[in-house]
């Protein structure tokens, strides 16, 4: 199964494409949508869904899991990163309804064995459970693989994370 992973943010949307068998995964590609502060944020968000949409048609995922927001403080950002996700959610439910999110924990658990673990932890073993050679950069890159995996460890159990 392709699998879809995807980190939402305004100035950097990460993602991560992998293939699994359902005992191993294998790094297809990943990389980051990247949005400048001096475009609108209108021009941003049509920026991020046409990059989403370009994903789609390139990798052709079967699944696509998200990580799901989390903000304690700037209660802007967290509305403007919302308008992302919202976009980025658009953009993959005009491709498939096979829409999948898991919190931080839920993903740090899956990838590392612990949900408090700390961000290099996670790093480290997305680039150890797919065997290669670095660590995939930016960090919303390696987010979005981390997420990717989680769906694919999530097995027969992946509907109750599936988006409603």
């Amino acid at each position: 199964m392709r699998i879809l992973g995807i980190d939402p943010g305004l100035a950097t949307m990460g993602w991560g494409v992998i293939e699994s068998d359902g005992y191993r995964e294998r790094l297809v590609q990943y990389g980051a949508l990247i949005t400048y502060p001096r475009d609108t944020f209108p021009t941003r968000l049509q920026s991020l869904y046409e990059g989403v949409r370009g994903l789609l048609s390139t990798f052709r995922p079967e699944e696509i899991a998200f990580e799901e927001l989390f903000f304690s403080k700037n209660i802007t950002t967290g509305i403007q990163v919302g308008g992302a996700r919202g976009v980025a959610l658009a953009a993959c439910r005009g491709y498939t309804d096979e829409l999948y999110e898991y919190t931080p924990m839920q993903i740090k658990q899956a990838v590392v064995g612990y949900g408090g673990a700390e961000k290099h932890q996670v790093q480290m073993m997305v680039r150890m459970l797919l065997n290669i050679p670095e660590i995939p950069r930016p960090d919303d890159a390696a987010d979005a693989v981390a997420c990717a995996i989680c769906h694919a460890h999530a097995g027969a159990g992946r509907s109750q994370f599936k988006i409603k």
